[in-house]
């Protein structure tokens, strides 16, 4: 399976998304057997550097600078294109990173949360929130939504391999 995490920059919600979710998969046999590539990119905005909150909800997750600054935010088109193309599913944040997908994408697009939960809630772009700690908030209840989705997967891949 692979699995490409967008929103609308690529510097906040996708690049936590791949790193976090990258972590849960590499820490279980089951979910690293089935899973083989983890990616985010965007469809908005072309960004050049991942977002500073964004970086130390990162270092806070146990992540080193240089893992982080490694990330080089993906957009659509250009490089990018490739992981659209490539993804099995293509798991965005709100409906409006659907509206900005290419249309040839749609029928691989899903919401984080409804995938966790089985419903939807949006998750608010949290560029736009200036607290650090408002912003870790919004990040650890991306962290649940992802270990919800791993554990689902999980039992999925589990059950798909005893038949």
């Amino acid at each position: 399976m692979k699995i490409l995490f967008i929103c609308m920059s690529n510097i906040c919600r996708s690049p936590y998304c791949e790193y976090v979710f990258k972590r849960i998969v590499q820490g279980d046999g089951v979910l690293s057997e089935n899973i083989e590539w983890i990616r985010s990119a965007a469809v908005f905005n072309k960004s050049f550097h991942i977002n500073s909150k964004a970086k130390t909800a990162l270092l806070r997750e146990g992540f080193s600078e240089a893992e982080i600054d490694a990330h080089v935010p993906l957009f659509k088109y250009g490089k990018g294109r490739k992981l659209f193309k490539e993804a099995d599913i293509i798991i965005g944040m709100t409906w409006s990173n659907k509206v900005f997908l290419p249309l040839r994408y749609h029928k691989k697009f899903a919401l984080l949360s409804e995938l966790a939960t089985g419903s939807y809630v949006a998750i608010p772009d949290p560029v736009l929130i200036k607290d650090q700690d408002k912003y870790h908030k919004a990040m650890d209840k991306i962290k649940e939504y992802l270990q919800d989705y791993a554990q689902i997967l999980k039992e999925k891949f589990s059950q798909k391999a005893t038949h």
